[in-house]
C-alpha cells in the first residue's frame, strides 16, 4: 500500500481512520461520488468497537433514524436494534457498497506531506502512506477513562471498566458497585440485578437527566430531534415539567432531580439517561444509589458522605476519552478536552483535508447525525481536493 514517489500534481486516495459506522459512511459517500477512499481499520474487523459492548445493549434510536446512507437497517432487527444485529448490519453495508478497506493497520500519526500537498499517516508494519485527504472517525468511545482515586492501585477487589463487562453470569450472588449513572452505568446496574447479583449500588456524582425511551410510541430521539436547533434556554424550561410527568421523583431513594438544565447538560456532553427499566429498579430496591467514591483503601471504597462499602466487584461506568492527542495533537487541531476543534464538513485552519466524523453524542442521536456528516465531508472533499484526489475507474 505505499505510495510512490509523488509528481507535481498526485491522484492520491482518501484515507479514512476507523472501521465504525462513522468510517463506513464516509466512504460510501465519497466512493457515490467517484473518489477512492480507503479505511484503515486497527482490528481484523468493522465495527470492532460495538462488538466489544455489554450483551443487552440496544440502540436508544430507532431503527429508521438509525440506518447509514445507502443502506437503511433491516427491519427484521426491529425498532430498537440489538448490538449483534447492529454489527452484522455494518458487515453488510461494507460489503454491499464494496467498500475498501484495510484491516489490521493501526495509525499512530498523521502529519503533513514534506511538500504541504497532502497528508502523511504513520501507520503498523512501518507503512508511509500519503493520501489527498484525511477523515478520521476513530469513535467517541475510543479509550476507556478511570479516574485517578487514591488508593485505586492497591485495591484488593476485583475491578474492570465497563468496556470489559459482558453479562451478569459471573456476578450471580456478588456484591457489585456500578460506578457512573450514564446510559452504560444505569443499564449495566440493570442487568446485574435482573441477573442475580446479590447486590447492586450505582455510585453516583453528578444527578442524571433521565427520559423514557419511549413514551405512547414516541421515542425521545424524535424529540432530540426537535429540539436540536431550539435555544438551550427554552429546551431546559420545556423538560423540565415533561420530567415530572413521565419519571417519578426518587429523591428518597437518593436520586433527587436535577438542578440544571436537561439541553445545558447536553451542550457540556451529558446525554440523558433513556430508562430501560433503572427507574423501576431503583423504586424497588433492587439498585440502590450511594454517594460517589472518593477513594479506595485495601478492600474498601469509601464514599463522598463518609461511609465504606466492601463490594466483591466495581465496575467503572466512567465513560471514555477520545485519544487523538498521539494522533494529531501536534497539528493543534484539538481543544482542551482533547475533541476536535471543528467537526463534519470543516477542516481547522491550517489544516486543510483533515476532517472528523463521529466525536459528539449528540441529542438527535449519533448514528443519525453521523449518517448526515457523511455526506457532507464527502461534497467538501470533492470540492476541496478534487485536483488530486484519486477516482475510481469507470
Amino acid at each position: 500500500m505505499a505510495d510512490s514517489t509523488p509528481s507535481p500534481n498526485p491522484a492520491r486516495p482518501v484515507y479514512v481512520v476507523g472501521g465504525g459506522p462513522g468510517g463506513l459512511s464516509v466512504a460510501y459517500a465519497l466512493r457515490a461520488r467517484g473518489i477512492r477512499a480507503v479505511v484503515l481499520e486497527k482490528s481484523d474487523r468493522v465495527g470492532a468497537s460495538w462488538r466489544g459492548h455489554y450483551d443487552r445493549l440496544r440502540l436508544h434510536t430507532t431503527r429508521r433514524l438509525s440506518g447509514l446512507p445507502g443502506l437503511p437497517i433491516p427491519r427484521r432487527s426491529g425498532r430498537w436494534v440489538s448490538r449483534d444485529d447492529l454489527v452484522r448490519y455494518l458487515e453488510e453495508y461494507a460489503e454491499h457498497h464494496c467498500l475498501e478497506i484495510v484491516t489490521g493497520v493501526e495509525v499512530s500519526r498523521v502529519e503533513r506531506t514534506p511538500d504541504g500537498t497532502g497528508w502523511l499517516l504513520h501507520a503498523t508494519g512501518g507503512r508511509e502512506l500519503t493520501g489527498a485527504a484525511v477523515v478520521m472517525a476513530t469513535g467517541h468511545n475510543h479509550t476507556p477513562r478511570v479516574p485517578a482515586w487514591p488508593g485505586r492501585d492497591t485495591y484488593t477487589g476485583e475491578f474492570l471498566h465497563a468496556r470489559e463487562y459482558r453479562n451478569a453470569g459471573p456476578y450471580a450472588g456478588r456484591d457489585v458497585l456500578v460506578v457512573g449513572a450514564g446510559n452504560t452505568g444505569t443499564e449495566i446496574a440493570v442487568d446485574l440485578a435482573e441477573g442475580g447479583a446479590a447486590r447492586v449500588r450505582v455510585a453516583v456524582r453528578t444527578v442524571p437527566h433521565i427520559v423514557r425511551r419511549s413514551t405512547a410510541g414516541w421515542a425521545a430521539q424524535y424529540t432530540g430531534v426537535l429540539c436540536r436547533r431550539l435555544p438551550v434556554a427554552l429546551v431546559d424550561r420545556l423538560a423540565r415539567p415533561l420530567a415530572r410527568l413521565s419519571v417519578p421523583d426518587l429523591s428518597a431513594r437518593g436520586l433527587p432531580r436535577p438542578d440544571t438544565g436537561l439541553y445545558s447538560r447536553v451542550r457540556e456532553g451529558a446525554i440523558p439517561v433513556q430508562d430501560v427499566g433503572f427507574v423501576d429498579a431503583v423504586r424497588r430496591g433492587t439498585v440502590r444509589v450511594v454517594a460517589a467514591v472518593e477513594r479506595f483503601e485495601g478492600g474498601e471504597v469509601v464514599l463522598a458522605d463518609g461511609s465504606r462499602v466492601a463490594p466483591d466487584a466495581v465496575i467503572a461506568a466512567t465513560g471514555y476519552v477520545r485519544g487523538l492527542e498521539g494522533l494529531v495533537g501536534h497539528l493543534g487541531v484539538l481543544d482542551g478536552r482533547g475533541r476536535p476543534v471543528v467537526r463534519g464538513a470543516r477542516c481547522p485552519d491550517g489544516a486543510p483535508g483533515l476532517y472528523f466524523t463521529g466525536f459528539t453524542n449528540p441529542i438527535s442521536g449519533m448514528l443519525r447525525e453521523l449518517a448526515r456528516d457523511a455526506g457532507r465531508i464527502a461534497g467538501a472533499v470533492a470540492k476541496d481536493v478534487s485536483g488530486c484526489v484519486a477516482r475510481l475507474p469507470g
